[in-house]
């Protein structure tokens, strides 16, 4: 499924389904709104065709500019009594591993749609959305997976169950890591606690042992408290300092590390979040990230 060409002098926004007053917007009038800014890692779950154990590592941290997802509810009136779900349609179409679809169809629970933190954007880092990136309008879901944000948005529905959509239902789901049968699936909502190491870069070389500033940036949909970091085989893990989360940006860790001897080196980081979910040494997507140094010995 391609990129959706959308033209936005046409375009118009639906919001219907279990509703009192289904209603059709533009652009212009969904910029007369009251708008509002929110940052956010913004992370791709990938492929859901590949394996659950590799690591994707398509990570940003964006501005988004829009109108909160649960004032545009607000006007339509819906039956929350009944009302469970809001699924969100894309304007993209194809075929997707062999499965045909008329559009790309995603859903989120009530609660989380009414979240103030959930929009319906139309500015990128201050800057109107391009065809690339969803525009002319797109969903954003901060904290949860890129999948969840709906590109080339083009109608939101109220309704009292899931999609059916392949999107929903074939794809993008996962095995639950809490569930000790490995039988549960869940949907790709939330992201994990996960981490990466920014510097030292892989195989990067200092000259001679001495002290070392480890830093790099955590994230997941709740905050991150703690980030540990390990120099060989996860044996002995030391707390880094970590800056408070501002809205859901991804958040700075840093450690100044003693390598005493030459060497080659492995170094690892992991996250911990409030809930105190640990990122998990191997096995996940967002599996403890590693990076290898030398200190005094080159490997060129």
């Amino acid at each position: 499924m391609g990129a959706a060409v959308v033209d936005p002098i046409k375009w118009r926004l639906i919001v219907d389904g279990l509703v009192e007053r289904p209603i059709s917007i533009s652009l212009e009038q969904l910029k007369q709104m009251p708008q509002t800014h929110v940052t956010s890692f913004h992370e791709c779950y990938g492929s859901p065709l590949a394996a659950p154990t590799k690591n994707v590592w398509r990570i940003g941290c964006v501005s988004w500019t829009g109108v909160p997802l649960r004032c545009l509810l607000s006007l339509t009136r819906p039956d929350l009594s009944i009302g469970t779900y809001v699924w969100s349609d894309g304007l993209d179409s194809g075929t997707f591993a062999g499965v045909q679809s008329d559009r790309y169809q995603k859903d989120l629970p009530i609660e989380k749609a009414l979240s103030s933190e959930v929009l319906v954007a139309y500015e990128m880092n201050g800057k109107p959305l391009g065809k690339e990136r969803g525009g002319p309008v797109r969903l954003v879901v901060p904290g949860w997976f890129g999948t969840n944000s709906t590109k080339w948005l083009c109608r939101l529905s109220v309704q009292d169950r899931r999609s059916p959509s392949p999107f929903t239902t074939v794809f993008y789901n996962e095995t639950d890591p809490t569930d000790m049968t490995g039988k549960k699936i869940r949907p790709v909502w939330g992201v994990e606690p996960n981490s990466i190491v920014v510097r030292p870069r892989p195989d990067e070389f200092y000259e001679r042992p001495g002290n070392i500033e480890v830093w790099g940036r955590a994230w997941g949909s709740e905050e991150i408290i703690r980030v540990e970091v390990c120099i060989g085989h996860g044996k002995t893990w030391t707390e880094a300092y970590v800056e408070p989360r501002k809205q859901f940006e991804w958040q700075l860790f840093r450690l100044t590390i003693l390598f005493p001897d030459v060497g080659t080196y492995i170094i690892s980081a992991r996250a911990t979040d409030r809930r105190g979910v640990q990122q998990p040494l191997t096995m996940r997507r967002n599996h403890v990230p590693s990076v290898r140094i030398h200190v005094g010995r080159s490997i060129y």
